[in-house]
């Protein structure tokens, strides 16, 4: 049995359902025996009661009772396919004894959902017993995800992502042309619905839109940006550096930027899609960069899908080509 463990909710984390946070956490406890955590006030959010419907936001302190050990009760694993296992298996970019760095494709949510019956976290048993999940990307984004090994790498890495250590860079191609061309994008931003400006058929579409401080949910975002190359003004390769982790922080700022990212299906232009292109959203988690306990570092960096690859070679953009340091800011 464990002792009772205060964790701090990370960035990656934000918006997440309080009884689905815990689960990636601790597979192995029945979902029975957390809805009995939450109806008793063992499991709780800040020293208060929460449902298990309860969205987290980053920094919140969750209170964990003691739990029993994962040998003590195994986790379910579902029924998976020779294909499904070898799907994820082939995603593999780096393993070591604490974790296991995924090149995620487009398409593929990471976690489930009332219509997602298809994820990375239900594929994560195919990896080994005690996988979880400790950070997330959008289901149409691609790229370096990381899963812990254990209850304790999770621990760890959550806390390098809650912190801020961990460096995470994205590459995009944007529809148009970022003004200005580099820099840094800052605000406040907070869950809003879509008006009838691209149509009836999308109003009432939920999207992040930016608020004013202090406005019901806002949040602070803030991006580094640098275009590396141009196609014109018709598109730009543009390199991405979050300094916060909000929902869909990056496509939004790119839309503020007067440069949506091509295929986005939320942030949208009236200009149209360049040529050639395909219609799916081109933001890809190139890099991403973990601190170690010993002082050292870990960097992963994952291969550019087809899609994104596909427009590179349109534009004859080279991914070979050195990108400048963005200068770290306070």
């Amino acid at each position: 049995m464990s002792a009772v463990q205060i964790l701090t909710v990370p960035e990656g984390d934000d918006g997440s359902r309080l009884d689905r946070w815990f689960k990636r956490l601790f597979p192995h406890i029945p979902h029975g025996r957390v809805e009995k955590l939450l109806r008793t006030g063992q499991l709780r959010v800040d020293g208060k009661r929460a449902k298990g419907n309860f969205r987290l936001t980053a920094g919140q302190a969750v209170r964990v009772p003691p739990l029993p050990d994962p040998t003590e009760e195994p986790r379910e694993k579902p029924s998976l396919h020779s294909d499904e296992q070898r799907l994820i298996r082939d995603m593999i970019i780096f393993e070591n004894e604490d974790l296991i760095a995924l090149n995620k494709p487009a398409g593929l949510a990471v976690q489930g959902g009332s219509k997602t019956s298809n994820h990375i976290d239900r594929l994560l048993p195919a990896l080994g017993d005690g996988v979880r999940l400790v950070h997330r990307l959008d289901r149409d984004t691609s790229g370096v995800l990381v899963v812990a090994k254990s209850a304790a790498s999770a621990k760890m890495l959550g806390s390098a992502f809650a912190s801020r250590k961990a460096r995470k860079i994205y590459w995009g191609i944007t529809n148009g042309l970022p003004r200005p061309m580099e820099g840094e994008i800052k605000g406040y931003i907070a869950k809003g619905i879509r008006d009838n400006s691209f149509g009836n058929h999308m109003a009432g579409q939920e999207i992040m839109v930016a608020v004013r401080h202090g406005a019901e949910g806002a949040k602070y975002a803030r991006t580094q940006y640098q275009v590396v190359a141009k196609a014109g003004t018709k598109a730009a390769w543009v390199v991405m550096q979050p300094q916060t982790g909000r929902t869909h922080q990056l496509r939004l700022h790119m839309q503020l930027l007067g440069a949506p990212l091509a295929g986005d299906p939320k942030y949208l232009t009236d200009r149209p899609l360049p040529t050639s292109l395909d219609e799916q959203l081109h933001l890809h988690a190139r890099e991403l960069t973990l601190p170690l306990s010993n002082g050292k570092s870990l960097t992963f960096i994952a291969p550019l899908p087809a899609h994104i690859q596909h427009a590179f070679d349109i534009f004859g953009f080279d991914p070979k080509m050195p990108i400048p340091e963005m200068e770290p800011v306070s």
